[in-house]
């Protein structure tokens, strides 16, 4: 099985290194501790860290709005984004603003 120490862990996937040993403490990353020239080091296994990753990375798809659908949606945003733009403006007249 392939080891990797937290830092080239942390540069192979774009991560800091505290993120990783964050990782390594809550349990989502599978690690081993060695004890190396009187100092313990920790390794990454990563392996095991990818078959977790998979098994989380299915994205749930919507439902595809129809056009008319979408047509009211853009309607009802249309009229949203003018009445907030005319509470601005009362708010602005009121505080002095404009």
């Amino acid at each position: 099985m392939e080891k990797m120490t937290l830092k080239q862990y942390a540069v192979k996937h774009k991560l800091s290194l505290f993120n990783v040993v964050k990782m390594v403490k809550s349990g989502k990353l599978q690690s081993e501790t060695v004890e190396e020239n009187g100092k313990e080091v920790t390794y990454v296994l990563p392996e095991a860290s990818k078959s977790e990753k998979n098994g989380k990375s299915q994205k749930r798809s919507e439902p595809a709005l129809s056009n008319d659908e979408l047509k009211k949606l853009v309607l009802s945003l249309q009229d949203e984004v003018t009445r907030l733009r005319h509470e601005m403006d009362t708010l602005k007249m009121s505080m002095g603003l404009k």
